[in-house]
């Protein structure tokens, strides 16, 4: 229905009377909306702490995830030399002496040089190279007998070699030079560059500078071994060293020990983790001022769910873990206490000393058998039995919430159509009174008028 305008001039009420009563007639309805704005914050609380929580399981994944309880680092004397990175589920810790006598090396030729690369024509004819899969030959017809085209060529008949045009400005007059390396090092991928076959080329072409493959030889604790790479995963177990530069003659002591500072950093990220969700409901019970000035505790402030959240996780921090066949039985042995605030803190010099002295010990008190013993399975029993989707306290709370939700939406919707009713209805009412008093006004003014023109005559 069309609005209905209410002037107020005949009938002498406000031009706004409806709009008044309205607002008289809203005041349930914003009830109502404060009372939804309410359980909407709960919600988004719970929420929170819902996500949380998931994100201390998050840390515990990590922190006996695939490499375990453990982390090794790789110390080079001089990584400009040699360096690497230790495997943490293979590797061992200890030091080793490496002396880099020789890089291994790919096998290579430098051909005569040309005045360009994409002009000159070097005849028909073929490559032919000696490789470890055989003799191999490569065909140059009249087409295809450039620089650019024989690399080209070469490349394209996947030999075991690859090709390339070089610009050597050692050479003012033919810089443009012909490139050609094996794929591979060491001495077992030797591949032979001999004279080239080709006829009717502007000028002569030959592989004027070779040089073979080589192994990589380096000396472990003053024993001498060949490699084929300059990358190893022999020399040191679970270890892949990087040999970067020959230095004949130049020790590198080489370090792998436990990297504390990675493993430290696994049981930080679990305690901030933790420390979250106690900060969160910590925040709840502080009270703080309200847009009338008096101080109230915070949305959630004393709700019984967070008394009982917060109680499982401390249970956890300081009841003793038994049946892990360990010699550590609480938390607080590695570090990880309660400090005044109701949080937890990480002494992380106490923790790294533990790990150090006995890191299998460290790590049987974390993980216990994965399921049901040990630190790690009690905290994620504690907080699946939180989230659990039926008989969690979180996830029943969020239904409670919902429903509550969904009925004030329902009632919300129901008096926002009564109230779209009633204001219709006034407005007519209005409207009606309105024409009414107008006409009334129009016929009093019409008596008036007949009166004084009575008067006159």
């Amino acid at each position: 229905m069309g609005a209905i305008r209410i002037t107020g001039m005949a009938s002498g009420l406000p031009p706004n009377i409806v709009d008044q009563i309205m607002e008289g007639e809203k005041i349930p309805l914003k009830q109502m909306e404060v009372s939804k704005t309410k359980e909407d914050d709960k919600m988004k609380l719970v929420s929170d702490l819902e996500t949380r929580l998931q994100d201390v399981t998050k840390n515990l994944a990590e922190l006996v995830g695939t490499k375990g309880f453990s982390d090794l680092k790789l110390n080079s004397g001089d990584p400009s030399i040699i360096d690497g990175v230790a495997d943490p589920t293979i590797g061992v810790t200890g030091n080793w002496s490496l002396e880099v006598m020789q890089l291994a090396q790919k096998p290579g030729a430098v051909s005569s040089g040309f005045p360009d690369r994409d002009k000159s024509q070097l005849g028909t004819g073929y490559l032919k190279f000696q490789t470890p899969e055989g003799v191999k030959e490569v065909y140059i017809n009249g087409k295809t007998n450039t620089l650019d085209s024989v690399a080209n060529k070469i490349n394209a008949a996947n030999i075991g070699v690859r090709a390339q045009v070089l610009n050597d400005r050692k050479d003012r007059e033919n810089p443009f030079k012909l490139l050609v390396t094996g794929l591979a090092t060491g001495e077992d991928s030797q591949v032979n560059f001999p004279t080239v076959y080709m006829l009717d080329g502007d000028q002569d072409m030959a592989f004027e500078e070779s040089r073979p493959a080589q192994n990589a030889k380096v000396k472990i604790d003053g024993f001498e071994v060949e490699i084929p790479d300059n990358t190893s995963k022999d020399l040191i177990p679970g270890v892949t060293l990087d040999l970067k530069q020959s230095a004949p003659g130049r020790q590198v002591q080489v370090k792998v020990k436990e990297n504390l500072e990675v493993i430290s950093g696994k049981i930080k990220n679990f305690v901030d983790a933790y420390n979250k969700v106690f900060s969160f409901i910590q925040d709840q019970h502080k009270l703080v001022k309200g847009p009338d000035g008096k101080e109230k505790l915070g949305p959630m402030g004393g709700d019984g769910l967070l008394r009982t959240i917060e109680s499982g996780l401390r249970r956890v921090i300081l009841n003793p873990q038994l049946g892990t066949e360990s010699n550590i039985s609480r938390i607080n042995e590695l570090g990880i206490e309660f400090n005044r605030n109701g949080t937890l803190n990480l002494n992380a010099d106490k923790f790294n000393s533990k790990v150090s002295q006995d890191p299998k010990d460290v790590a049987k008190f974390l993980k216990g058998d994965g399921l049901a013993v040990g630190f790690v399975p009690t905290v994620k029993t504690q907080i699946k039995n939180a989230l659990d989707g039926v008989y969690g306290p979180i996830p029943i709370r969020k239904r409670g919430l919902q429903t509550k939700i969904d009925s004030i939406n329902k009632r919300i919707e129901s008096k926002e159509r009564q109230l779209e009713k009633k204001e219709d209805s006034l407005r007519q009412k209005f409207a009606t009174l309105e024409t009414t008093m107008s006409k009334l006004n129009q016929q009093g003014t019409a008596v008036a008028g007949i009166a004084s023109l009575g008067q006159r005559q």
